[in-house]
């Protein structure tokens, strides 16, 4: 399959079995500048036989799929592609899947239908670090740590972070969104989102669940 990557160019699949919400997606990234769609594939089987020698930057893949949910399909393909970001497709907040693809190893999730500008906005996000979720969705999986063992004083088990960089993870672990994090510490949605980049970049993970879940476990 030919494509147009270049440098700067998000490649995107899309692991969907609605044909007509397939071809949308696939148009609104081709239409965009610096994003092609360079698969679509109607379940899980096929996703795993295709996307490993494609190795697609972005995932879109949708939670209930026929055969092979979704939710172990993004565990069998973190494994496969780890530099692969996946975002899950959900009708509705549905609280246990999209915990249970978090904890698999994808990044965020976009509600169905979708709309231009969230898709768009949701490649860009997890292209640079991000994690596209509500508010809601973010606090429910915070609440899921609360009942482990609580966290070593810090220093401890320190994490390679600096001050402003384990701030931010602490605003993560408490659930509050970006635009929350810097409201409270007084700069740019930019800036926290550089500081998430570096945090996912030093603790090696891929999504915010992952991160707290250290955090947790310092």
């Amino acid at each position: 399959m030919t494509t147009r990557k270049t440098r700067k160019t998000v490649t995107v699949a899309v692991v969907e079995d609605n044909a007509d919400l397939c071809a949308s997606v696939r148009g609104i990234l081709d239409s965009t500048d610096g994003m092609i769609c360079v698969a679509t594939c109607t379940t899980g089987e096929e996703a795993l036989g295709q996307l490993p020698a494609l190795k697609p930057d972005v995932v879109f893949m949708d939670i209930n799929l026929p055969g092979m949910s979704g939710v172990e399909c993004v565990r069998q393909l973190v494994a496969l592609l780890p530099q692969s970001l996946i975002v899950m497709l959900t009708i509705r907040s549905n609280i246990d899947a999209v915990f249970a693809s978090l904890q698999a190893g994808a990044c965020g999730y976009l509600h169905k239908p979708v709309h231009a500008d969230d898709v768009v906005a949701s490649v860009r996000e997890v292209a640079s670090g991000g994690s596209p979720m509500s508010a809601a969705i973010a606090r429910k999986v915070v609440q899921s740590f609360q009942s482990q063992p609580a966290a070593a004083p810090a220093g401890e088990t320190a994490l390679p972070l600096t001050e402003r960089e384990f701030t931010v993870l602490e605003y993560l672990a408490k659930g509050y969104i970006y635009k929350e994090i810097a409201e409270e510490m007084k700069v740019s949605w930019h800036t926290v989102h550089n500081h998430i980049r570096h945090i996912y970049e030093k603790l090696q993970v891929r999504s915010r669940s992952q991160a707290v879940a250290k955090f947790r476990a310092r």
